[in-house]
């Protein structure tokens, strides 16, 4: 075996080895993410897994007593006109 194919077999072995560590690295931060979220939730520091949900029911609800209040208003008025034309 001369040493340039020495040094080839060595470089090839070097990036067999550099993607699979790579690829647990990977895996380590996402690991690491996911039990540091279920610990931050557990623990109850956190915000609800379903807090979008959530806004979006207010988003909706505060859009509904918006429209209840004008409807309101407006059988309001019309009471009020009623009342002025017969007199009451």
């Amino acid at each position: 075996m001369s040493r340039s194919s020495l040094q080839a077999g060595l470089a090839n072995a070097q990036a067999r080895t550099t993607r699979p560590a790579a690829r647990v690295q990977q895996l380590e931060k996402r690991l690491s993410q996911a039990l540091g979220a279920q610990a931050w939730q557990e623990s109850g520091l956190g915000a609800p897994g379903d807090i979008d949900e959530l806004q979006r029911k207010i988003t909706r609800l505060e859009q509904h007593n918006v429209e209840l209040t004008s409807a309101l208003e407006e059988v309001r008025s019309d009471l009020d006109a009623a009342r002025e034309a017969t007199g009451i």
